[in-house]
């Protein structure tokens, strides 16, 4: 990995919430963050209902004893 070295102070003063960075042509930008603050609540989904499902109960085969 690379040492990261200042190379100089610039007289910018941070406001909170935004990101600082050198864009392409070298000037100092700021954009704002997309994280943080203030979380939106989470809504509740309906419960699904389930389908009942009815099974068939099997028949049971008689069986005849044979005679000896």
């Amino acid at each position: 990995m690379a040492k990261i070295i200042k190379v100089a102070k610039v007289g910018v003063k941070k406001k909170n919430g935004y990101l600082y960075f050198v864009d392409k042509k070298g000037d100092i930008s700021m954009v704002q963050m997309n994280r943080g603050g203030k979380k939106k609540k989470a809504t509740k989904k309906k419960a699904v209902k389930k389908k009942k499902v009815v099974k068939k109960k099997a028949k049971k085969k008689v069986v005849k004893k044979k005679k000896r």
